[in-house]
């Protein structure tokens, strides 16, 4: 029995299961994972900011330990109790082991962390005891919030538009109309739900919203974007508008249930590649103390760790207990905070074994995929690592959606005008079968895209040559040197109407490629506003108005808001009454009726130099008839267009012209004019859809 501030601590044994800390109805049981390690001390903390625990209670290894399991129940604790762990073992690098038993640990299943002020990354870089504050885990209780009766939205992904973005990017800006104390929060986004509705939106995909260490930037800088975890299961603290740290989790929540009353999806971006902890010179948080060579994948060197994330550790995501860890993690996100899906980041490197070798069947994927728990979520693939892997178009299983990074290639190429790119751009108008047709998988499993959080915006897309990040004090060698922009004459800002006139055009052009492309469309945050990053292509450590949303561009760029927000409309409607909905890309491709022209009818040029196409449509039931033009080229192109259809005059009427100013650019299909004309004039660099009268 334990006596502090009046309050008896009675210790009993405990129970292995579950893992981390469960509050009971007498206390809370906690429960750690370490095979290596020789002893364990549970620490009990008063205060965020406290240095040293009130108290310590070491685990005896015949009564609090179970297999690899060391556990201990503790009566009178309660929610809210912080607490951390220091685990004792062998410091032996070279075997792998890297225990510091001065390290204050939190546990790898917190559902709660909370960041002192003073807390700092560098002392938890050094072996041996710190005077500065470490993070510390929080008994919580999951128990208690109210739903009122929220369940998820299972929408199709053929009637998905996704929004990337940032939680606090989204409203930080002073701008935003949000209250001070909200801005940047979970509760911030609840009150820009009705901007999103109106844009269309039917899936929000949040950049990292686990628990990170924001300090694991640049000197001087901020790990903005957070990509890099400290735990797979607490939310981020500082994206809370309160300091009670367990305020965090039914704030998020709030913002799933309030997401899903405005018909909005909730996809997290999840990062189970890596840790924040970082190579064999970075801190010690929790993985690293707690049992080094089960949570990361080693060099025959042990001492040094495989780096196929790029960040300086890869996780061994298909060791049994991480693999657990990995489906506990995903568990709970859907079961207790009822998300909709996962964007998994880098995440070929699942495919890896505890050696860095590739998989033919990697467990833990095919444990998310046949997970009954999973069915009817999204889950979406990053399926690339950045130590060479690359399986877009064969990843495994039936549920797996990719983001399709040749779309955004080959897109951007086509419409800056590079030569040789014609045919990659039918196929990836049609859902790049070329990649996706051999796996007799539905269309959608393209995540079609041209920007993302990193990279260019689209504003910038077409108003830089060259990446800008000065500002990320690195002499702008960091990010992507091939960007495969174009400034359309002048680097970066101006005032000429031309330019300006001309950057619009490509805008509407990259927007239009991308929502009526078969697949599923995804935007980024701000693109349709013009957001603009001024040139910076790797924004991961500015915190600041580089890369927060500017409220005030809605009302500046409003003709670019209503062109997105009309597509975005017409594509929602046409899916929602498509029977072949649920075709897969080869029946699809089979029984799709396509003509391909060039500027002349049945007469497509597929040449190397060709730079424009038309093509026309007909849907399966014969009840929607397109015409698609496009011109890549730097003058105007007279096109030929069909004036017959199964011998039948067609009276053609112009949806949507993307080198006319607004609102003539794009028209709902009702106002949308009819043509008498059997040839159609499209400028430079511009596309047109005709529709059927």
């Amino acid at each position: 029995m334990i006596q502090t501030d009046h309050t008896e601590f009675v210790i009993n044994k405990g129970s292995a299961s579950p893992q981390g800390s469960t509050l009971m109805k007498d206390g809370v049981n906690f429960s750690l994972y370490s095979k290596n390690a020789t002893a364990v001390t549970l620490l009990l903390f008063k205060g965020i900011e406290d240095v040293t625990p009130f108290r310590e209670i070491k685990l005896d290894r015949q009564l609090n330990k179970t297999y690899h399991y060391w556990h201990i129940h503790i009566e009178g604790l309660k929610a809210g109790q912080l607490y951390g762990y220091r685990v004792h073992g062998p410091h032996d690098p070279m075997a792998g082991h890297r225990f510091d038993s001065a390290k204050i640990l939190i546990d790898p299943y917190s559902k709660a962390i909370t960041v002192p002020k003073g807390f700092d990354r560098k002392s938890a870089g050094t072996n041996g005891n710190s005077q500065t504050p470490c993070m510390k885990s929080v008994v919580a209780d999951l128990s208690v919030y109210d739903w009122e009766g929220d369940e998820r939205l299972n929408r199709p992904f053929a009637q998905t538009v996704i929004y990337e973005m940032h939680v606090a990017g989204f409203t930080k800006h002073p701008n935003s109309g949000v209250s001070a104390e909200k801005r940047g929060t979970y509760a911030g986004i609840i009150e820009k739900l009705p901007y999103l509705a109106d844009l269309g939106i039917t899936a929000i995909e949040l950049l990292p919203v686990f628990q990170f260490d924001a300090q694991d930037s640049p000197a001087g800088k901020v790990n903005y974007w957070g990509y890099s975890p400290v735990s797979f299961f607490a939310p981020h603290a500082a994206y809370s508008s309160s300091s009670d740290p367990l305020a965090v989790l039914d704030e998020f929540r709030d913002m799933v249930k309030a997401c899903h009353r405005a018909g909005i999806e909730v996809i997290l971006d999840v990062v189970f590649n890596h840790t924040s902890e970082g190579d064999e010179n970075g801190p010690t948080y929790s993985f690293r103390g707690i049992d080094n060579s089960i949570y990361y994948i080693t060099e025959t060197d042990k001492s040094r760790y495989a780096n196929f994330s790029g960040t300086g550790n890869t996780l061994n995501a298909n060791q049994p207990i991480v693999r657990r860890m990995i489906m506990d993690s995903l568990h709970f996100w859907v079961k207790k905070m009822h998300v909709d899906g996962f964007r998994f980041d880098l995440a070929s490197i699942l495919s890896r074994d505890e050696k860095g070798n590739t998989l033919e069947n990697p467990p833990v994927l095919w444990d998310i995929e046949s997970d009954p728990c999973f069915a009817g979520i999204k889950l979406i693939a990053e399926a690339w690592d950045a130590g060479g892997l690359y399986q877009v178009g064969s990843f495994i299983g039936d549920s797996w959606k990719e983001w399709n990074g040749q779309f955004r290639d080959d897109v951007r190429s086509f419409l800056k005008g590079d030569q040789g790119k014609l045919a990659a751009l039918a196929a990836r108008l049609l859902g790049s079968p070329d990649i996706y047709a051999h796996e007799n998988r539905e269309p959608e499993q393209s995540i079609n895209f041209v920007t993302c959080h990193d990279g260019f915006t689209l504003n910038d897309l077409v108003s830089y040559n060259q990446k800008h990040n000065e500002a990320n004090g690195e002499n702008n060698h960091d990010g992507n040197n091939d960007n495969l922009s174009w400034n359309c004459g002048v680097e970066g800002e101006t005032t000429d109407p031309e330019i300006e006139a001309l950057r619009k055009r490509q805008i509407k052009n990259f927007l239009t490629t991308t929502l009526i492309s078969i697949g599923t469309p995804m935007l980024l945050m701000g693109d349709e506003v013009r957001r603009t990053q001024k040139g910076n292509n790797n924004a991961y450590c500015q915190d600041n108005e580089i890369s927060w949303f500017d409220w005030s561009l809605v009302e500046k760029n409003q003709e670019i808001f209503r062109f997105t927000k009309l597509l975005i409309q017409t594509r929602l409607n046409r899916d929602s009454s498509r029977p072949e909905l649920y075709k897969t890309l080869n029946e699809m491709i089979a029984e799709a009726d396509l003509t391909w022209h060039g500027i002349k009818i049945l007469e497509p040029d597929w040449s190397h130099h060709s730079s424009s196409i038309a093509v026309t449509i007909r849907s399966m039931t014969g009840s929607v008839l397109m015409h698609y033009m496009l011109n890549a080229y730097y003058q105007p192109l007279v096109f030929t267009i069909p004036t017959d259809d199964k011998n039948a005059n067609v009276n053609w009427k112009r949806w949507l012209d993307t080198s006319l100013s607004s609102p003539q650019d794009i028209l709902p299909w009702e106002e949308s004019p009819t043509l008498s004309a059997q040839t159609y004039t499209l400028p430079g660099r511009s596309l047109a859809i005709l529709a059927k009268n």
